[in-house]
């Protein structure tokens, strides 16, 4: 058993490495005030501060969290309609017929769900811009809250809406007031799961962003092109310092969400 446990962290060090190690390799270079890659000359903060100094870089961070955030909710509040649908319809096949649905966007390739949408679009008049990435993003995050949200459903024993109803409860309010407290801890966690997703989006945004808009993967894409330079380290380190941020704000909220849990079902 010991050994099984010293095999797994090891086999998990090792991906982490993999996985992290161009990471901060990045970041490190960020800082280098000799502007290449290949050896450190000294720290420095001057790329940074002209990535913070660049008004269309701000304007296009702007858009990337805006975008997120509209999204994200957009998405969980269908997300959450759509779980709660596939969770007490009643027949089996519609169920399975749903969940595949539901299921394509996510197994399916970036490249193939861009495209598709770049298609749609242009066959139905939608500029593309705004508009066309914050409903691409809002597509692909429906499912991703689906899939968080419905195992809360299903552990939900079925007495407490059945409990409800017979103390005279509408059904709006059992969903109000007993589904929806209950299933929370999955909202968020699908919520968090959509923003993430939107942030760090690069192919299906990259199809349908037209000209005059772009978001921070786009435009990092399009710094790369261009050659090698260090605000682009600087830039991608903000992007993922701040998806950190978001990850460990998560993960707070859910031990918080489980510590409540815990003292209720002590009581």
């Amino acid at each position: 058993m010991k050994r099984n446990n010293k095999l797994s962290t090891i086999y998990l060090s090792i991906v982490f490495i993999i996985l992290y190690a161009p990471i901060f390799y990045l970041i490190f270079y960020s800082f280098n005030s000799g502007g290449t890659m290949s050896g450190f000359e000294g720290f420095t903060l001057d790329y940074y501060k002209e990535v913070m100094q660049d008004t269309r870089l701000f304007i296009i961070v702007l858009n990337t969290i805006v975008i997120a955030l509209l999204s994200a909710a957009i998405a969980t509040i269908i997300g959450v309609l759509g779980a709660l649908s596939i969770m007490y319809v009643k027949s089996k096949r519609a169920k399975n017929t749903m969940l595949s649905l539901n299921n394509v966007l996510i197994v399916s390739p970036d490249v193939i769900i861009g495209a598709s949408f770049l298609i749609l679009f242009t066959m139905i008049g939608v500029k593309l811009g705004f508009i066309s990435v914050l409903l691409s993003h809002i597509a692909f995050g429906i499912p991703i809250v689906v899939i968080m949200v419905l195992p809360k459903l299903q552990e939900m024993s079925p007495t407490l809406v059945d409990a409800a109803l017979d103390l005279g409860a509408s059904r709006l309010n059992v969903v109000r007031k007993v589904i929806i407290p209950y299933i929370t801890p999955g909202i968020f966690a699908g919520f968090f799961m959509a923003l993430t997703y939107s942030l760090d989006d690069f192919a299906v945004t990259f199809f349908v962003t037209g000209n005059g808009f772009s978001t921070l993967s786009v435009e990092i894409y399009s710094l790369a092109r261009r050659g090698v330079s260090l605000e682009i380290n600087a830039l991608s380190t903000l992007l993922f310092l701040f998806t950190m941020v978001i990850v460990i704000g998560y993960y707070f909220i859910n031990q918080r969400n489980n510590r409540v849990k815990g003292a209720s079902v002590k009581k």
